[in-house]
């Protein structure tokens, strides 16, 4: 990567101008010599709010075949417990309009905030995409600069067996010619 501009105008189709800020960065921690890649996890880690962790956590049970198991539970119990053992004095009598207003309240509460992670998890892909697309593109980059170093070093192999073959050539001929 001794010609930038050249480097750029070659291998991106583009002058150093048109670059986006993602080639730039990328180009820059080539030439220097740095990683781009990060660890995903920790830097949205850290980043992240206790409501959005708290998001995350109670979309993590609420997606789970255990709440769906337990809450299966929960319901047979109710029901059990309102139809059959307190037959005449039930809290909640057939049709469980009370139960339904407690599955209503937690749908509603629920579902936003599955909701929210779904969007966190959807900014999470963007930022991994993003990521691998840098990653990539250096990966490339240094490759193409691996190719161009190694062509280089072919070239000036070739160049010198050549001219070692001349001078051997002129060697053999002047040998010939006594």
């Amino acid at each position: 990567m001794h010609s930038l501009p050249n480097f750029v105008h070659l291998h991106f189709d583009k002058t150093s101008e048109e670059l986006g800020d993602i080639e730039k960065r990328v180009l820059r921690k080539a030439h220097e010599r740095k990683i781009i890649s990060t660890d995903i996890n920790a830097a949205l880690s850290a980043e992240s709010s206790t409501g959005q962790r708290l998001a995350d956590g109670i979309a993590r049970v609420g997606g789970s075949w255990y709440f769906i198991i337990c809450f299966l539970l929960f319901l047979v119990f109710w029901c059990v417990v309102n139809t059959i053992l307190l037959a005449t004095g039930a809290f909640d009598p057939y049709p469980f309009i009370f139960l339904n207003l407690v599955l209503s309240m937690l749908a509603a509460i629920q579902a936003p905030i599955i909701m929210m992670s779904q969007n966190r998890q959807a900014e999470r892909d963007r930022f991994e995409a993003a990521k691998d697309y840098e990653v990539n593109l250096k990966a490339e980059l240094e490759v193409l600069s691996l190719h161009q170093k190694i062509d280089m070093q072919v070239l000036t192999e070739l160049a010198s067996v050549r001219e070692e073959i001349s001078r051997l050539s002129r060697l053999v001929a002047e040998r010939g010619s006594v």
